[in-house]
């Protein structure tokens, strides 16, 4: 049964256009504990939404803004959003985003999918609390689709837990192929889902950008990059990340591509160091800079700032004159404006001039609301250094 609360700010017109979040300050107090149903009325008593409540700042995750069942809503938002995808897929491609968030009115439920291995993730207390009715909204959609894993992940980081619904959980990595490059994807132990499917567009342009080019590819993770800087025809790849078993990934995506390991070179260490002991005479064509969110709030803000401009001078002083740098920045509490000014501080201190050649961000698979540009979380630059 839903619990009445009452909206005590003007964010009716916010929560129509399609904002899905209400903070706790904008609702009178209540009990409601993560996963409850609630209904918002107005100060006139008049409905305004329904959602699940959560923990922390956000009270409540919007579903719908029409009086009507949640229960009955999960498989229909499932049945909207593989609809979509069935109409965007990428091309040439076993791994992209079934369902995102609160793009697809499905608040902190996100699925991928590798190859037929499904993956949930579940952000936040309240979207927890709703696994076992989402999982059970989602299966016969899944299974239609060809999918005979689905596996749950809820926690972050080292709390990460990951259990399968239905299916078994893979014994090993899986092999996915993302416009025509084959990815190797840990589902049990890796970041996020397994892959930042969000970059795969970006990934696809290095590839076509990388005939003959000398790549440093930083924070390199699996080497997704990497290996499609390779396939385009760069004469060397070099990977830097910090995590072994990452590192590790990486040579074994060369090899599930057949490629020649002796243009790759490995490197585990901490970005900045790699970058500060590299010789005077260490150089390249293109360099990728693709680090972990400096900013997971505001208040780190300011510090984050600073640690996106140190690799961008450490960068730009090593790609060649007429060389590229893709630059990107996945952390939600910096706007595009603050990113590319990081990139301007940069070009100052090192006497550089920046060509822009092209912005981009998350690709379809990953719609944003325009109403909730907190969503909007993924910025990426191709530059030109001159």
């Amino acid at each position: 049964m839903a619990r009445p609360v009452r909206l005590i700010k003007p964010l009716e017109r916010v929560i129509h256009e399609g904002h899905p979040w209400i903070y706790r300050d904008a609702l009178e107090p209540h009990d409601a504990q993560p996963g409850d149903t609630i209904t918002v009325h107005d100060k006139r008593g008049r409905f305004v939404c329904r959602g699940h409540a959560d923990s922390g700042p956000i009270a409540l995750r919007v579903w719908t803004t029409e009086d009507e069942s949640l229960a009955r809503l999960y498989s229909a938002r499932f049945a909207e959003a593989l609809a979509l995808r069935a109409w965007i897929r990428p091309p040439d491609s076993t791994a992209y985003r079934l369902v995102h968030g609160e793009a697809d009115r499905m608040p902190g439920c996100v699925v991928d999918r590798y190859d037929s291995v499904a993956v949930m993730r579940l952000d936040g207390e309240g979207a927890t609390a709703l696994r076992e009715p989402l999982i059970l909204a989602a299966e016969p959609h899944l299974r239609a689709l060809g999918i005979e894993t689905l596996l749950w992940r809820v926690g972050r980081k080292q709390q990460t837990e990951v259990h399968a619904a239905f299916g078994s959980l893979p014994d090993k990595p899986v092999v996915v192929t993302e416009r025509g490059t084959k990815l190797v994807a840990d589902l049990l132990h890796g970041q996020k889902t397994g892959l930042f499917l969000d970059l795969r567009e970006s990934r696809f342009r290095i590839r076509q950008l990388s005939q003959g080019a000398r790549v440093l590819n930083l924070y390199g993770y699996t080497g997704g990059f990497s290996v499609s800087a390779a396939l385009g025809g760069a004469v060397h790849v070099t990977t830097v990340d910090i995590a072994p078993e990452a590192v590790k990934l990486t040579a074994d995506t060369f090899a599930a591509n057949g490629l020649d390991t002796q243009q790759h070179t490995a490197i585990t260490s901490d970005v900045p160091d790699y970058l500060d002991g590299l010789p005077a005479s260490a150089d390249y064509d293109i360099i990728i800079c693709d680090p972990p969110s400096f900013a997971p709030s505001e208040r780190a803000l300011p510090a984050a700032l600073e640690s996106y401009r140190g690799p961008h001078e450490r960068c730009m002083r090593r790609v060649v004159r007429g060389g590229l740098y893709l630059a990107a920045s996945c952390s939600s509490h910096v706007d595009r404006e603050a990113f590319e000014e990081t990139l301007r501080e940069a070009a100052r201190k090192t006497r550089r001039v920046v060509q822009v050649l092209e912005r981009s961000g998350a690709p379809a698979d990953h719609p944003r609301l325009l109403a909730f540009p907190e969503f909007d979380y993924l910025k990426v630059v191709l530059c030109r250094i001159l």
